[in-house]
């Protein structure tokens, strides 16, 4: 029994070549590690919390640190999302960005309060926030978009 081949060989090699797959830009590859960065950051404050709630009082610690570099890299992933918008033309990571920001700082300020009643739920969707914004950057191409060339002048 002789094998079919699907692909005609010399029609293959004569075809045109499609366009070019979309790459990431720089400022996209930037967006990309202070997200991932802010996932294991992020997913690493339950556990602190745990570690404290268990009887281990140097998780507390542990918690504060956590939530300070988790403020910290919030707004650096809204400036990194700022920079794709910009380069890239998406505004969608700045304003989900804007959102997360939002969301930890009034996590961090229900946490010093002592407002467990807020501090627990809004963690937890704040994880939730990140691994989808994890998600989406980490799905497409973040290519940087040319700028429309205006005939008019």
């Amino acid at each position: 029994m002789q094998r079919e081949t699907t692909i005609d060989a010399p029609e293959a090699a004569t075809a045109p070549p499609g366009p070019a797959p979309e790459r990431t830009a720089a400022s996209g590859w930037v967006l990309r590690g202070v997200t991932t960065a802010y996932l294991v950051a992020g997913f690493a404050q339950p556990v602190f919390a745990g570690v404290y709630l268990s009887g281990d009082f140097d998780g507390l610690a542990w918690h504060v640190r956590g939530a300070d570099l988790v403020s910290y890299i919030a707004i650096a992933h809204l400036g990194a999302a700022a920079a794709v918008w910009v380069r890239g033309r998406r505004a969608w990571p700045f304003w989900s960005s804007l959102a997360l920001v939002a969301g930890v700082t009034a996590q961090y300020f229900a946490g010093t309060g002592g407002a467990l009643w807020l501090h627990f739920p809004l963690g937890a969707a704040l994880v939730a926030g990140i691994a989808g914004a994890f998600a989406a950057v980490w799905r497409r191409p973040l290519p940087r978009r040319a700028k429309e060339v205006r005939a008019d002048g």
